[in-house]
């Protein structure tokens, strides 16, 4: 099972699918809060490399319930739980192994990843673990690979459009908040 935000370090190992695997599919969490720039990065880029992808999302009325009580304001874990989490558990029941393009670099808590790790029902492989920032700099302009375009505004983690703001690194994820991940890593 292959992961993928379509955010800003994306790009680098869905390319690399692209050249090896073309038909693996690509499961894309869309929890109907992502900025219209991620959804037309993910159009480019499945048109551009040809990526199987498929949406995987809440069921409506779980959805619902997350809009209409603004849950990200009052309970972003329960908000990530509903949107991501939760949706994916029924994919990861049918695979052995979820591969996810995490860096070490991106946050303390994915430094204190291994490369492989076991979750009970599933082997997490992040292949990307251990490149730097520079190896990914250097990956994106040797194959020409496009950025999110929301980088060019200060993004460098981007989520859901009410929980991301511009900031380096994930500070500008779940601003004012201790959180730093979802919940689909943890």
């Amino acid at each position: 099972m292959l992961t993928s935000s379509f955010a800003a370090t994306s790009a680098y190992l869905l390319h690399l699918v692209s050249t090896c695997c073309p038909e693996q599919e690509i499961l894309f969490i869309d929890t109907k809060y992502h900025f219209k720039e991620t959804l037309t990065y993910k159009d480019y880029l499945t048109n551009v490399y040809g990526l199987n992808v498929r949406n995987v999302q809440a069921p409506a009325d779980k959805h619902a319930y997350t809009s209409a009580n603004k849950t990200w304001l009052t309970d972003p874990d329960g908000c990530c739980a509903i949107n991501k989490v939760e949706p994916l558990d029924a994919h990861k029941k049918r695979h052995s192994i979820w591969i996810s393009g995490l860096m070490d670099w991106q946050s303390d808590h994915r430094k204190g990843l291994d490369i492989f790790e076991d979750r009970g029902d599933i082997i997490k492989f992040y292949p990307l673990l251990d490149i730097s920032r520079e190896q990914r700099e250097a990956y994106y302009k040797d194959h020409y690979l496009p950025f999110h375009p929301l980088q060019a505004k200060g993004y460098f983690s981007i989520g859901c459009n009410h929980c991301t703001l511009p900031g380096k690194g994930r500070d500008g994820r779940w601003n004012n908040s201790p959180k730093t991940e979802c919940g689909l890593h943890l």
